[in-house]
């Protein structure tokens, strides 16, 4: 063999060699994420045992116990130092508390201590170590409607979550019916948010969970509500079909928008108190807060809409879609300033800002009582204003279109309540 082929072939086989390196690297860094994510807290009955409830003044409360909040390295992050990055993403603290953090040890990658200018890698798990004070809700029991070997319908009240999110955990539909009716592995085949009442459809069997799953997203089910709007809401049937564009995903904000996606929500008087209406809303498209984004633009906000119905949105709290003019940036400064990201603006999903605590100042608006703990909210400032109030059809039919969501049956409503029918601030 010449010296030139030996050299081609010492040559081919470093550059096999250099691009078997990367392959193993990824090989490696998937196991590890496998691992990391192994220890990942789960709906476990360690996890359902780690702490219980206590029933004071009508709400239903959490005694305190340590929690670990993990998420992995968003690809924004890759290379920057830790601390950077969580005084930038996690404005809940200053700098100076996740740097105190970080040299106690409680704020870890991959469960290891790392100095502050440590650079963040693909898959790096981070994990903080917090003492955790849950968010009281209402002590109104979750009552089951109905349950078979397939679902169980349940009647959600206000101010409860679903599933664990943000500062929920064991206040949370699913944690209070594996802990006290010992409902354990619920399938979730669709949501109300925290601010509804109304049934709700759980599975009990994959094959069940699946099929009312494919009827939701080919928009088999249909879902009403109803809310109480500000005003005297016009008569017939009123159909809104603005489009609706989110404006920051991060706080789960919403407006009208030519830019926005096409939706389209019928509105219907029930009744009028002299100042409010009641009003049945039925919701075609499945956008994010559709409901309430329509009836602000319609100019008959969700009575009491913490988000919605403020004049952070102008003047005219958003009517035909006037904002006073503001800059998409402006309106999400505007509404963070004014409000804790996580006590106001309702973030209850899996939200870079509802990792941490809120800071005890912010909580001090002076609208309501403050909680004992410092990131409590007050919930006599979460009144719903609306509820889900669905058709009564059977379940047991195998025709989709009678296979209805949260619908075996409707619950009572009083047109003539003062404050709020039922409960939602969801769509």
């Amino acid at each position: 063999m010449s010296e030139k082929d030996k050299n081609k072939l010492v040559s081919t086989e470093k550059r096999k060699a250099d691009e078997s390196e990367p392959v193993k690297d990824l090989k490696k860094a998937k196991l590890e994420t496998k691992a990391l994510k192994a220890k990942r807290p789960g709906f476990t009955d360690e996890r359902y045992h780690e702490t219980s409830y206590y029933i004071e003044n009508g709400l239903r409360k959490v005694y305190p116990y340590y929690f670990t909040f993990t998420t992995f390295t968003k690809g924004r992050w890759v290379g920057e130092k830790i601390l950077d990055v969580f005084a930038r993403e996690f404005r809940a603290h200053p700098a100076e508390e996740y740097e105190r953090c970080i040299k106690a040890g409680t704020l870890t990658v991959n469960y290891e201590k790392v100095p502050t200018d440590y650079r963040l890698k693909h898959n790096d798990l981070l994990a903080n170590i917090v003492h955790r004070h849950e968010v009281p809700v209402t002590s109104q029991p979750i009552t089951i409607v109905h349950m078979d070997d397939d679902i169980v319908v349940v009647n959600k009240p206000a101010s409860i979550p679903v599933h664990p999110c943000g500062r929920y955990r064991h206040n949370t539909v699913v944690f209070i019916l594996a802990k006290e009716y010992n409902l354990k592995n619920l399938r979730t085949i669709h949501r109300l948010d925290r601010l509804t009442s109304g049934l709700l459809l759980f599975g009990r069997s994959p094959k069940k969970a699946r099929q009312m799953e494919h009827q939701i997203r080919n928009r088999q089910v249909q879902k009403e509500y109803i809310c109480r709007v500000e005003g005297e809401f016009p008569d017939g049937i009123i159909e809104c079909k603005e489009p609706i564009e989110v404006v920051s995903y991060k706080i789960g904000v919403c407006k009208v928008s030519p830019k926005g996606k096409e939706c389209t929500t019928t509105f219907q008087k029930l009744g009028y108190n002299g100042s409010s209406s009641v009003v049945l809303c039925k919701p075609l498209t499945g956008r994010m807060h559709q409901i309430r984004v329509h009836l602000q633009y319609l100019g008959y906000p969700v009575v009491n809409d913490p988000l919605y119905n403020h004049e952070v949105f102008g003047p005219s709290k958003g009517r035909g879609g006037d904002i006073g003019g503001k800059s998409d940036e402006q309106l999400v400064k505007d509404l963070i300033n004014i409000h804790n990201a996580e006590n106001w603006l309702g973030i209850d999903g899996d939200s870079e800002l509802s990792m941490f605590k809120p800071m005890k100042n912010d909580l001090e608006d002076g609208k309501g009582p403050i909680l004992s703990d410092d990131d409590s909210e007050s919930v006599s400032r979460e009144a719903s204003p609306c509820s889900e109030s669905p058709r009564p059809v059977s379940l047991g039919s195998e025709s989709p279109n009678e296979n209805m969501c949260a619908s075996i049956l409707s619950p009572n409503v009083a047109l003539n309540a003062s404050s709020s029918v039922g409960t939602s601030t969801s769509n």
